[in-house]
């Protein structure tokens, strides 16, 4: 169906896009804003930014807006970037506007990218798009909403359906599966039931996707709106065993909790609160470190949530030196974040100590600096003046002494030196 109506309020950040259009519209051609564009201003939503979609070849592009004005990089699938008509500084994917010819793809071996593209017509290059919702074009000059695949009608029913039999859909790319569960976690819209059974059938197929993919797509699941939805239907799909096989051992009531207690919407705050339950969560991250190839920063902030945040629940009643090292970790914001997950799971009176724990935490935090970590009572540089040759004990004679010192049982550099003498046994 090609709708004639649905005027689309667009935003100023669109200027630049409708400018490309009526260029190309000017010039002879057909040309439309295109895709997720068109469907996050259907639903009233400021789109990330907005595609053109034209009949014309990269080569015409390129001559209508000059050479210097446009980016070759991605004339085999037919996309060509176009900067914008003020002088830049420099020539940026960053600056230009995504405009790719209508076509309609060939064979898809790999499960990932079509082996060929044909350039076609705005019906062929919708109908070789992955949802309904993602396969409308708008006309900013004409003011109309172009649809052949009834997609205005379930983005009004919040259905996610693919275009066409989701099989041919899932078999094209196989990612598409793990976007289908990224868009109805965005966007709280039901998967189509013929969509979702092409899912759990193609789900084994995850296992050829890149690591890289399925990280990106999974970042966008967990900080959506809609993530435990997305969650339920990774497992429901059966997706969960190669993409977050932590899910398929977790009690989802339990995880509801955990995951919505902090507030927050941080990637790390959520993957945390799964990996917190999981039955090895440590040896679960180092696997998902692969799987969704994490940043190392993201390893480490997780790594010392997971190490340390039970102990926060418990901070007013360890002694100082055990929590000392948690309030001056570089990660303790996410370590207090995955505790306050965790406590929601206590019960009253458990819910009761944590928050005073976590008042002593946000008291300790305040502190000056020298306070929370002060400088060592004694050094390695101290016990080979004292004529110590280094060893196995050299790292546990200072350990043991600094653990002293912060829960106030050394407090002078000389009561440091004689414990170091007497346990050296130097004379």
């Amino acid at each position: 169906m090609v709708s004639q109506s649905n005027r689309i309020e667009l935003t100023s950040d669109a200027r630049e896009s409708v400018r490309i259009v009526s260029r190309l519209q000017e010039a002879g051609f057909i040309a439309y804003l295109a895709g997720g564009c068109v469907r996050d201003a259907l639903l009233n939503k400021t789109p990330k930014d907005y595609d053109v979609a034209t009949n014309a070849t990269p080569e015409t592009v390129r001559e209508v807006f000059g050479q210097s004005k446009t980016l070759a990089y991605g004339v085999s699938f037919g996309v060509i970037g176009v900067l914008p008509e003020r002088r830049l500084r420099s020539r940026s994917l960053a600056h230009a506007t995504e405009v790719a010819t209508f076509r309609s793809d060939g064979h898809y071996s790999d499960g990932r990218r079509p082996d060929s593209v044909h350039f076609g017509d705005p019906q062929q290059d919708a109908l070789r798009r992955d949802f309904t919702i993602n396969g409308l074009f708008y006309d900013p000059i004409a003011e109309k909403v172009i649809d052949f695949v009834d997609g205005q009608k379930d983005l009004a029913d919040g259905i996610l359906r693919t275009i066409g039999d989701p099989n041919d859909r899932f078999g094209e790319d196989r990612l598409r599966m793990l976007r289908a569960i990224r868009f109805s976690a965005t966007l709280g819209f039901a998967i189509d039931r013929s969509t979702e059974s092409a899912i759990t059938q193609h789900a084994p197929a995850m296992v050829v996707v890149s690591e890289e993919r399925i990280g990106a797509e999974m970042r966008r699941v967990m900080v959506s709106p809609f993530v435990m939805d997305g969650l339920r239907s990774l497992v429901r799909t059966q997706l969960a065993a190669n993409v977050l096989p932590p899910l398929l051992e977790i009690d989802f009531e339990r995880l509801t909790t955990a995951v919505l207690a902090s507030g927050d919407h941080d990637f790390r705050y959520r993957l945390g609160a799964i990996l917190a339950l999981a039955n090895e969560p440590q040896q679960s991250l180092k696997a998902l470190t692969a799987r969704w190839r994490l940043s190392n920063e993201e390893v480490r902030s997780l790594s010392s949530s997971l190490r340390y945040a039970k102990e926060l629940l418990q901070f007013q009643n360890l002694p100082w030196s055990q929590t000392q090292p948690i309030v001056t970790d570089r990660d303790v914001d996410f370590i207090l974040g995955l505790a306050i997950s965790l406590a929601a799971l206590g019960t009253s009176s458990e819910k009761r100590e944590s928050q005073e724990s976590f008042r002593r935490v946000q008291e300790v935090l305040g502190w000056p600096e020298v306070q929370r970590n002060p400088p060592p009572l004694l050094t390695g540089d101290d016990l080979r003046n004292l004529g110590y040759i280094p060893g196995p004990a050299y790292a546990r004679i200072l350990k043991q002494i600094r653990v002293l010192q912060l829960d106030g049982r050394l407090s002078s550099r000389d009561e440091a030196i004689d414990h170091a003498i007497e346990a050296l046994g130097i004379r």
